[in-house]
């Protein structure tokens, strides 16, 4: 048994530098994730992951599979969506769900578009699906900057956050720090989609953010145990899913996500907070 879980990550170099990743992803993401499930914002996150991959194209397209032309590329699109969703959203009868998911369709349609012009089928696999297994020092570098990067920003704007989180009306009316946090975290979130992006690409990058987050949250009712609980979801999921991919033969990305949904349905059943968790956790009341 501890020959089948250590024995990859000991003998091979491209699984622990994987596992590095996966730490650092765990780090910055998940808790950018569970804000953005507080916020209620999930469905804004799978839409901005799909809205860098027009730049990131562009990026491909002008320098191949150039690490910083890539990421450039990626987090302008990723802003340059947000912007303009919200400058719909606020100048047109369509809520921003709508526009973002308009954005998001068509960044998805031209960044495809894109790579097939001058791509093979590998290279459109490996932006769509990532490369967990083939992360090289620059990637591990850039992934585990915007984590640090991601670290302190949360604790800068960390009050501000959570408030907006619960009475966005109030921080407001209170405080200026109201647009810097708000646009501050949009930002964030184009950051870390982008990390995501070269380890597990654009259709899973937000599973990482969203699926670690929904667990914790059906296990755990304060912030900071639901903060440490989706780091601790998403490593093990990568780790699960790093195992799962040497063993079985199948790709690494979608497997880290995969291990990460079968918690998140798991909980959903037995947590605190999913279907059949209030019976089993249910308290005696005390009879006088």
């Amino acid at each position: 048994m501890a020959e089948a879980l250590l024995g990859p990550f000991l003998e091979f170099e491209f699984m622990r530098r994987a596992l590095v990743g996966c730490l650092a992803l765990a780090l910055g993401a998940a808790p950018i994730g569970l804000f953005l499930l507080l916020r209620r914002m999930s469905l804004m996150g799978d839409a901005m992951s799909h809205a860098i991959l027009p730049g990131a194209a562009l990026g491909y397209l002008a320098f191949g599979l150039s690490l910083g032309a890539m990421t450039v590329g990626g987090i302008v699109a990723g802003v340059i969506v947000a912007l303009a969703a919200g400058a719909v959203a606020r100048s047109s009868i369509l809520r921003e769900d709508a526009s973002l998911a308009a954005f998001y369709l068509l960044s998805l349609a031209a960044g495809v578009l894109i790579i097939s012009l001058r791509g093979r089928n590998v290279d459109l696999l490996h932006v769509l699906f990532g490369s967990v297994l083939a992360l090289d020092d620059a990637s591990l570098l850039l992934i585990s900057a915007i984590s640090t990067m991601t670290l302190f920003a949360l604790a800068l704007l960390y009050r501000p956050l959570v408030l907006e989180c619960f009475d966005p009306t109030f921080l407001r009316g209170v405080s200026r720090l109201s647009p810097l946090a708000h646009y501050g975290f949009l930002v964030l979130v184009v950051l870390n989609l982008v990390s995501g992006f070269h380890s597990l690409g654009t259709l899973m990058a937000v599973g990482i953010m969203i699926l670690p987050a929904a667990t914790a949250r059906l296990w755990a009712r304060r912030l900071a145990p639901m903060l440490a609980l989706s780091v601790a979801i998403a490593l093990a999921s990568g780790v699960l899913g790093l195992l799962a991919s040497f063993h079985a033969d199948v790709p690494a990305g979608p497997a880290i996500v995969l291990a990460a949904g079968l918690a998140y349905v798991g909980s959903l059943g037995l947590a605190p907070g999913g279907l059949f968790g209030p019976r089993l956790f249910r308290r005696a009341h005390l009879e006088s």
